[in-house]
């Protein structure tokens, strides 16, 4: 529970510096860079809340994929420019955007594998030795 809570504020986190960026930042005048920064600001909301609200394995992997996806997205503006555009790791938030991103991605995909793994046997019988029920 705990890695889809800190996973979804992170998420959410993103959603905030996007908006933040495209509102305040000057992105908005950025052709087609712009309504992608409005547009990745939206879904990573709803996913954020989707992960907090669901806490389930297929939403930690959206959300996981969604912040890999922003990742690629900078990392490519960075190197070799996107629809025109070339960013750089000096402009404003682009660290923490950055690393937002890939804790959010770690720890979604932690969440997602501790929610595939599961409890224990022992954990689900309520037993604390194999062969004892509690109910004997």
């Amino acid at each position: 529970t705990a890695g889809f809570v800190v996973g979804g504020l992170l998420v959410m986190w993103s959603a905030y510096i996007h908006f933040h960026l495209w509102q305040s930042e000057g992105y908005r005048h950025v052709p087609t860079i712009g309504p992608l920064f409005i547009f990745q600001s939206i879904a990573a909301l709803m996913i954020g809340v989707a992960v907090l609200a669901l806490r389930r394995v297929w939403v930690a992997v959206l959300g996981a994929g969604f912040a890999v996806s922003t990742l690629v997205g900078f990392l490519l503006s960075v190197g070799i420019g996107l629809f025109g555009f070339q960013d750089t790791w000096s402009a404003p938030y682009a660290h923490q955007a950055f690393f937002v991103e890939v804790a959010a991605a770690i720890v979604l995909i932690v969440a997602g594998v501790l929610c595939l793994v599961g409890p224990s046997r022992r954990e689900t019988t309520g037993s604390s030795r194999p062969g004892l029920s509690m109910h004997a």
